[in-house]
């Protein structure tokens, strides 16, 4: 099966996807901040990059897309190129993995979030608050 859209129309598409700063992550970071939780976004000095670090608490939050990251329940796979983008999503997730490993060898916590649950703010907190745990006390 082709593509639907020309060559020069899908690098255009695909040039607009962000690696920061994407809509999943400022609707994120808006309910941590809601929350009262403290944290750094897009701490490329720590492995794996992490979208949020929360230092306080040894935890690194990542936000991912179901594409990219091969949610088990959205990911559709292209219909062109197929052997390639199965190999794509598979290297993700095995990275993924790598990371949470490191993180949980160096007595952090490595917290993932789908894209698709992001829509419901008010369950999201409640994930937050499960997946996170309580937020540090703030010295004032």
């Amino acid at each position: 099966m082709t593509d639907s859209v020309s060559k020069k129309k899908r690098s255009e598409i695909m040039s607009a996807v962000r690696s920061k700063d994407s809509g999943i992550e400022v609707r994120f970071r808006k309910i941590l901040r809601k929350l009262g939780y403290r944290f750094r976004q897009n701490a490329v000095d720590y492995f794996g990059k992490p979208d949020i670090v929360i230092k306080k608490i040894k935890t690194v939050v990542f936000i991912d897309s179901c594409f990219w990251h091969g949610c088990p329940k959205h990911c559709r796979m292209p219909a062109t190129r197929i052997k390639y983008w199965v190999n794509k999503i598979e290297r993700n997730k095995k990275r993924d993995r790598q990371v949470k490993r490191r993180y949980t060898k160096k007595g952090w916590k490595a917290v993932r979030f789908w894209e698709h649950e992001l829509k419901d703010a008010e369950k999201l907190q409640k994930k937050i608050k499960e997946k996170i745990g309580k937020k540090p006390l703030t010295r004032r």
